[in-house]
Protein backbone atom coordinates (compact mmCIF):
# COMPACT_ATOMS: atom_id res chain seq x y z
CA UNK A 1 0.00 0.00 0.00
CA UNK A 2 1.92 3.64 -0.99
CA UNK A 3 0.82 6.83 0.03
CA UNK A 4 -3.17 6.68 1.14
CA UNK A 5 -4.05 3.92 -1.16
CA UNK A 6 -6.29 1.25 0.91
CA UNK A 7 -5.44 -2.34 -0.14
CA UNK A 8 -8.38 -4.95 -1.74
CA UNK A 9 -9.41 -6.09 1.28
CA UNK A 10 -9.86 -3.28 3.54
CA UNK A 11 -10.03 -4.25 7.36
CA UNK A 12 -12.44 -2.13 9.28
CA UNK A 13 -10.16 -0.82 12.08
CA UNK A 14 -7.84 0.71 8.97
CA UNK A 15 -9.94 2.38 7.73
CA UNK A 16 -12.21 3.63 11.07
CA UNK A 17 -8.61 5.04 12.11
CA UNK A 18 -7.89 6.91 8.92
CA UNK A 19 -11.45 8.90 8.99
CA UNK A 20 -11.38 9.59 12.83
CA UNK A 21 -7.57 10.18 13.47
CA UNK A 22 -7.94 7.68 16.53
CA UNK A 23 -4.77 6.19 16.98
CA UNK A 24 -5.96 2.81 18.63
CA UNK A 25 -4.78 -0.84 17.22
CA UNK A 26 -5.71 -4.58 17.84
CA UNK A 27 -9.05 -6.02 17.07
CA UNK A 28 -12.30 -3.93 16.89
CA UNK A 29 -13.47 -5.59 20.04
CA UNK A 30 -10.62 -3.71 22.19
CA UNK A 31 -10.50 -0.33 21.40
CA UNK A 32 -12.96 0.44 23.92
CA UNK A 33 -11.06 -0.51 26.77
CA UNK A 34 -7.46 1.23 25.01
CA UNK A 35 -9.73 4.66 25.09
CA UNK A 36 -9.89 4.55 28.47
CA UNK A 37 -8.03 7.36 29.92
CA UNK A 38 -6.71 7.97 26.20
CA UNK A 39 -9.52 9.50 24.29
CA UNK A 40 -13.56 10.56 25.84
CA UNK A 41 -16.41 8.01 25.41
CA UNK A 42 -20.18 8.98 25.58
CA UNK A 43 -23.46 7.92 23.99
CA UNK A 44 -24.12 11.00 22.45
CA UNK A 45 -22.95 10.88 18.31
CA UNK A 46 -20.62 13.68 17.01
CA UNK A 47 -18.74 13.49 13.69
CA UNK A 48 -15.41 12.07 13.27
CA UNK A 49 -16.28 9.60 16.48
CA UNK A 50 -16.23 5.69 16.37
CA UNK A 51 -19.22 3.45 17.10
CA UNK A 52 -18.07 0.60 18.19
CA UNK A 53 -19.96 -2.65 18.72
CA UNK A 54 -20.07 -5.57 20.30
CA UNK A 55 -19.11 -9.65 19.43
CA UNK A 56 -22.28 -10.55 18.23
CA UNK A 57 -23.44 -13.52 16.35
CA UNK A 58 -21.54 -13.81 13.43
CA UNK A 59 -19.51 -10.47 14.37
CA UNK A 60 -16.56 -12.73 16.64
CA UNK A 61 -14.12 -9.54 16.62
CA UNK A 62 -16.26 -6.87 17.03
CA UNK A 63 -16.53 -3.70 14.52
CA UNK A 64 -15.95 -0.24 13.97
CA UNK A 65 -17.07 2.46 11.95
CA UNK A 66 -16.29 6.36 12.06
CA UNK A 67 -19.55 8.47 12.14
CA UNK A 68 -19.21 11.13 9.02
CA UNK A 69 -22.91 13.05 10.15
CA UNK A 70 -25.41 13.36 12.57
CA UNK A 71 -28.95 13.38 10.82
CA UNK A 72 -31.03 13.58 14.13
CA UNK A 73 -31.29 11.65 17.55
CA UNK A 74 -31.89 8.28 15.94
CA UNK A 75 -29.96 8.43 12.91
CA UNK A 76 -26.14 8.78 11.90
CA UNK A 77 -24.48 8.21 8.36
CA UNK A 78 -21.63 5.98 8.73
CA UNK A 79 -18.04 5.93 6.81
CA UNK A 80 -16.81 1.51 7.40
CA UNK A 81 -14.93 -1.13 5.62
CA UNK A 82 -15.79 -4.93 5.32
CA UNK A 83 -19.15 -4.70 6.88
CA UNK A 84 -21.92 -5.34 3.68
CA UNK A 85 -19.86 -7.47 0.39
CA UNK A 86 -19.67 -5.69 -2.68
CA UNK A 87 -19.94 -7.54 -6.11
CA UNK A 88 -19.49 -10.37 -3.97
CA UNK A 89 -15.82 -9.52 -2.52
CA UNK A 90 -15.66 -8.84 1.15
CA UNK A 91 -13.67 -6.05 2.80
CA UNK A 92 -15.21 -3.69 0.64
CA UNK A 93 -15.48 0.32 1.78
CA UNK A 94 -18.83 2.04 2.20
CA UNK A 95 -19.38 5.77 2.46
CA UNK A 96 -22.22 7.53 4.17
CA UNK A 97 -24.94 5.09 4.92
CA UNK A 98 -27.53 4.74 7.30
CA UNK A 99 -27.52 3.62 11.33
CA UNK A 100 -30.30 3.93 13.23
CA UNK A 101 -30.32 3.85 17.26
CA UNK A 102 -33.37 1.35 18.21
CA UNK A 103 -32.93 1.68 21.72
CA UNK A 104 -35.69 2.20 23.73
CA UNK A 105 -33.66 5.14 25.71
CA UNK A 106 -31.99 6.90 22.60
CA UNK A 107 -29.22 5.67 24.17
CA UNK A 108 -27.47 4.50 21.07
CA UNK A 109 -26.99 0.43 23.15
CA UNK A 110 -28.86 -1.17 20.25
CA UNK A 111 -28.22 -0.27 16.28
CA UNK A 112 -29.45 -1.37 12.78
CA UNK A 113 -26.74 -0.64 9.90
CA UNK A 114 -27.26 -0.85 6.31
CA UNK A 115 -26.60 -3.60 4.56
CA UNK A 116 -25.58 -3.87 0.78
CA UNK A 117 -27.45 -6.99 -0.71
CA UNK A 118 -30.67 -5.78 0.86
CA UNK A 119 -30.66 -2.10 0.14
CA UNK A 120 -31.90 -1.46 3.17
CA UNK A 121 -30.66 -1.74 6.91
CA UNK A 122 -30.32 -5.20 7.89
CA UNK A 123 -32.83 -6.84 10.23
CA UNK A 124 -30.11 -7.91 12.64
CA UNK A 125 -29.96 -5.48 16.02
CA UNK A 126 -26.27 -5.11 17.03
CA UNK A 127 -25.41 -4.16 20.45
CA UNK A 128 -22.70 -0.96 21.09
CA UNK A 129 -20.29 -0.08 23.45
CA UNK A 130 -20.81 3.52 22.70
CA UNK A 131 -19.40 6.42 20.77
CA UNK A 132 -15.20 6.95 20.81
CA UNK A 133 -14.54 10.83 20.32
CA UNK A 134 -11.04 11.91 18.48
CA UNK A 135 -10.18 14.64 21.00
CA UNK A 136 -7.54 13.19 23.20
CA UNK A 137 -8.61 13.32 27.12
CA UNK A 138 -6.27 15.94 28.39
CA UNK A 139 -4.39 14.36 31.46
CA UNK A 140 -6.21 15.48 35.08
CA UNK A 141 -4.05 18.03 36.51
CA UNK A 142 -2.39 16.77 40.04
CA UNK A 143 -4.22 17.79 43.32
CA UNK A 144 -3.44 21.24 44.16
CA UNK A 145 -1.46 21.35 47.20
CA UNK A 146 -0.88 24.23 49.67
CA UNK A 147 2.37 24.92 49.40
CA UNK A 148 3.97 27.54 47.44
CA UNK A 149 6.17 26.62 44.43
CA UNK A 150 9.44 27.21 44.82
CA UNK A 151 10.57 30.89 42.54
CA UNK A 152 12.59 29.38 39.61
CA UNK A 153 15.68 31.06 39.46
CA UNK A 154 16.42 33.24 36.06
CA UNK A 155 19.43 33.33 34.19
CA UNK A 156 20.99 36.99 34.01
CA UNK A 157 23.29 38.38 32.08
CA UNK A 158 27.05 38.34 33.11
CA UNK A 159 27.58 42.06 33.26
CA UNK A 160 24.84 42.29 35.85
CA UNK A 161 26.01 39.64 37.92
CA UNK A 162 29.03 41.93 37.88
CA UNK A 163 27.49 45.08 38.83
CA UNK A 164 24.85 43.37 41.23
CA UNK A 165 24.84 44.83 44.42
CA UNK A 166 24.78 42.02 46.90
CA UNK A 167 22.04 41.55 48.92
CA UNK A 168 21.85 42.89 52.81
CA UNK A 169 22.57 39.91 54.96
CA UNK A 170 22.55 39.72 58.70
CA UNK A 171 26.11 39.30 59.88
CA UNK A 172 26.20 35.56 61.67
CA UNK A 173 26.36 35.74 65.49
CA UNK A 174 29.72 35.07 67.00
CA UNK A 175 29.36 32.63 69.72
CA UNK A 176 30.68 34.33 72.97
CA UNK A 177 33.37 33.66 74.38
CA UNK A 178 34.07 32.07 77.67
CA UNK A 179 35.35 34.80 80.29
CA UNK A 180 39.12 34.67 80.26
CA UNK A 181 40.14 32.96 84.05
CA UNK A 182 41.79 35.85 86.38
CA UNK A 183 45.03 36.26 86.07
CA UNK A 184 47.47 35.13 88.70
CA UNK A 185 49.05 38.02 90.52
CA UNK A 186 52.13 37.71 92.11
CA UNK A 187 52.26 39.45 96.44
CA UNK A 188 53.53 42.54 94.89
CA UNK A 189 52.69 45.38 97.36
CA UNK A 190 50.32 47.92 96.43
CA UNK A 191 52.30 51.02 97.24
CA UNK A 192 50.01 53.26 99.18
CA UNK A 193 50.33 57.11 99.73
CA UNK A 194 51.56 55.96 103.17
CA UNK A 195 54.31 54.22 101.37
CA UNK A 196 54.98 56.69 98.50
CA UNK A 197 55.24 58.89 101.59
CA UNK A 198 57.87 56.71 103.30
CA UNK A 199 59.86 56.18 100.43
CA UNK A 200 60.34 59.91 99.51
CA UNK A 201 61.22 60.12 103.23
CA UNK A 202 63.58 57.71 102.83
CA UNK A 203 65.20 59.93 100.19
CA UNK A 204 64.93 62.76 101.87
CA UNK A 205 67.07 61.53 104.68
CA UNK A 206 70.36 59.77 102.52
CA UNK A 207 70.48 63.72 101.09
CA UNK A 208 70.00 65.34 104.82
CA UNK A 209 72.91 66.43 106.86
CA UNK A 210 74.35 64.91 110.03
CA UNK A 211 72.33 67.95 112.16
CA UNK A 212 68.57 66.29 110.70
CA UNK A 213 69.24 63.02 111.29
CA UNK A 214 70.63 63.59 115.27
CA UNK A 215 67.33 65.69 115.34
CA UNK A 216 64.96 62.94 113.75
CA UNK A 217 66.63 60.45 116.14
CA UNK A 218 66.22 60.35 119.78
CA UNK A 219 69.34 61.17 121.45
CA UNK A 220 71.09 58.15 123.09
CA UNK A 221 71.11 58.36 127.01
CA UNK A 222 74.55 59.20 128.26
CA UNK A 223 75.99 56.57 130.45
CA UNK A 224 76.01 57.80 134.07
CA UNK A 225 73.31 59.86 133.63
CA UNK A 226 70.77 57.29 134.82
CA UNK A 227 73.19 57.71 138.16
CA UNK A 228 73.77 61.22 137.91
CA UNK A 229 69.84 61.62 138.46
CA UNK A 230 70.02 59.33 141.37
CA UNK A 231 72.50 61.19 142.53
CA UNK A 232 70.75 64.21 142.25
CA UNK A 233 67.18 62.88 144.28
CA UNK A 234 69.39 61.72 147.21
CA UNK A 235 71.50 63.46 149.07
CA UNK A 236 75.57 62.91 149.22
CA UNK A 237 77.77 62.38 151.99
CA UNK A 238 79.69 65.82 150.71
CA UNK A 239 76.68 67.86 150.27
CA UNK A 240 74.79 66.53 153.83
CA UNK A 241 78.55 66.88 155.43
CA UNK A 242 80.70 69.85 154.03
CA UNK A 243 77.57 71.80 152.04
CA UNK A 244 80.15 72.15 148.90
CA UNK A 245 80.02 70.82 145.15
CA UNK A 246 82.43 68.52 143.64
CA UNK A 247 84.05 71.28 140.69
CA UNK A 248 83.07 69.74 136.87
CA UNK A 249 86.00 68.48 134.99
CA UNK A 250 87.45 70.74 132.57
CA UNK A 251 87.23 69.28 129.12
CA UNK A 252 90.02 68.81 126.33
CA UNK A 253 89.30 70.43 123.16
CA UNK A 254 90.87 67.27 121.60
CA UNK A 255 88.88 65.03 123.75
CA UNK A 256 85.53 64.07 122.23
CA UNK A 257 82.54 65.24 123.84
CA UNK A 258 81.00 62.22 125.83
CA UNK A 259 77.21 60.82 124.17
CA UNK A 260 78.49 62.51 120.68
CA UNK A 261 78.24 59.63 118.04
CA UNK A 262 81.51 59.33 115.77
CA UNK A 263 81.29 58.95 112.11
CA UNK A 264 81.16 55.48 112.47
CA UNK A 265 78.25 55.42 114.87
CA UNK A 266 76.75 57.95 112.57
CA UNK A 267 76.57 55.17 110.06
CA UNK A 268 74.67 53.13 112.31
CA UNK A 269 72.63 55.48 113.30
CA UNK A 270 71.45 56.36 109.82
CA UNK A 271 70.73 52.92 108.76
CA UNK A 272 68.74 52.79 112.06
CA UNK A 273 66.46 55.81 111.65
CA UNK A 274 65.50 54.54 108.24
CA UNK A 275 64.87 50.65 109.43
CA UNK A 276 62.29 52.75 112.00
CA UNK A 277 61.04 54.85 109.25
CA UNK A 278 60.35 51.40 107.10
CA UNK A 279 58.67 49.27 110.03
CA UNK A 280 56.49 52.36 111.22
CA UNK A 281 54.91 52.49 107.57
CA UNK A 282 54.23 49.07 107.67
Amino acid sequence: MRGGELPAYTQNVLYARQQSGIELFGDAYTWWGQAAGRYDRGRVPRERAVLALRPHDNLRLGHVAAVSRVVDSRTILLRHANWSPIDGRRGQIEDDVRAVDVSPNNDWSMVRVWYGPSNDLGQTVWPTYGFIYPAKTPPRAAPRSNAVPARQATSLPRAHLVNATPPATTPARSPVAAPAPARATSAVPVRTNAAVQTSSNLRTLARAPESMIQQQRPAPQQPGARSRVAQSAAPTRNQSTAGRTNPAPVRSQNAPVQGQPQPAQRQLARRDVIGDLIRANR
